[in-house]
């Protein structure tokens, strides 16, 4: 019963925290987008979650930044309103390599916002290449970091990030449900020979049919998680790509993967005599979970995706979560598997006391 109450408390924290935690503050956007070398150019840079009016201009700092050794720093700070900077920055009349053009990060040290950054922000153009000497003397150093319980800000996700919390869960709660269902499968197997069906200990709740219940039980508590993965996924991909379904790789294999175990399913309801089915339908689980491994976790790494993750990235570094999301994400984990297995019990039981209704036990 404990790890019932567990399941609901964690996934309201999850709710909750999930919701209302607020972003660090970001950059949107810089205007102009474009300049050439050896101009003098007037940025506007905007912000999100930001307070700019809270700390003097002269002690907010900004840079157009190439690399950890390439940097310039503005000038001239002035703080327009909470949102809005406007900061000079002289372009050196040379590039920092030998290429026609650069894209420059804009970075915002503020000290009470902490440090901002909106990779690409600003395109820098030269028809002649020279050195990159005026470049090296603007080091970036001494920024403010904020440490505060809020999440990071990331740009195209901006406020989605939170799905994070919602999506991601939902196939860790699949592949263990998935996993239960094909244990459920194997001993339903192993203990259809009548001298291994001689060992099972009713007193402990232990019947041969209840395994394939439970098998099943498990497989649809599965499904149904794998379709709010789907769900939710397609809501966040139309907010971030701009259409619910593009084609990419993982979008494809977990389709196919839900249509694999939806065939168990109807591979299950085929039989008129439900000891035969239930042995095949048990044998096609095992198969369709094998299927399952390579179609998630394999194949999407194979192929470009627009998924985080993709080429070999495990999407649990730095750059994709904080510990500040660490502390929701992986308390969702627990309390969604927690509450997937509650759900996979009720649907076992159900399914007990309609088949002993009906006559079937």
């Amino acid at each position: 019963m404990w790890w019932k109450i567990l399941s609901v408390f964690l996934i309201v924290y999850t709710l909750i925290a999930g919701t209302l935690v607020p972003l660090k503050p970001g950059v949107t956007y810089v205007f102009p987008e474009s300049a050439r070398s050896g101009e003098q150019v007037v940025l506007q840079l905007h912000g999100y979650n930001s307070f700019y009016t809270k700390a003097p201009a002269n002690e907010i700092r900004t840079w157009l930044q190439f690399d950890d050794a390439h940097a310039i720093k503005g000038d001239n700070v002035r703080v327009l309103n909470d949102t809005t900077l406007e900061a000079r920055f002289a372009i050196p009349t040379e590039l920092p390599n030998a290429v026609a053009s650069v894209m420059l990060n804009a970075i915002i040290d503020h000290p009470n916002d902490g440090v901002s950054l909106l990779p690409s922000a600003i395109e820098v153009a030269k028809d002649t290449i020279a050195s990159a000497a005026a470049w090296q003397a603007n080091a970036i150093s001494e920024l403010h970091v904020k440490k505060d319980f809020s999440f990071p800000y990331r740009n195209v996700i901006y406020e989605s990030i939170r799905n994070t919390y919602f999506h991601v869960p939902m196939w860790f709660v699949l592949m263990f449900l998935f996993i239960a269902s094909a244990w459920y499968s194997v001993q339903f197997l192993r203990y259809s020979n009548p001298a291994q069906a001689a060992t099972l200990d009713a007193s402990k709740g232990q019947s041969l049919i209840d395994f394939d219940r439970k098998a099943a039980a498990y497989a649809e508590a599965g499904l149904l998680f794998g379709l709010l993965g789907l769900i939710t996924g397609m809501l966040w991909a139309h907010y971030a790509w701009g259409a619910a379904w593009s084609n990419d790789i993982k979008q494809l294999m977990t389709a196919v993967a839900l249509l694999i175990y939806l065939a168990y399913f109807i591979l299950r309801r085929s039989f008129d005599e439900p000891e035969k089915g239930a042995r095949l339908a048990a044998v096609y689980n095992i198969f369709a979970f094998a299927s399952l491994v390579p179609l998630l976790y394999i194949v999407p790494r194979m192929f470009a995706s627009l998924h985080p993750g993709a080429t070999g990235n495990p999407a649990f570094g730095s750059e994709d979560l904080d510990n500040t999301m660490r502390m929701v994400f992986y308390p969702a984990i627990i309390g969604w598997s927690l509450f997937g297995f509650w759900l996979a019990q009720l649907r076992f039981r159900y399914q007990r006391i309609l088949d002993r209704a009906t006559g079937l036990d």
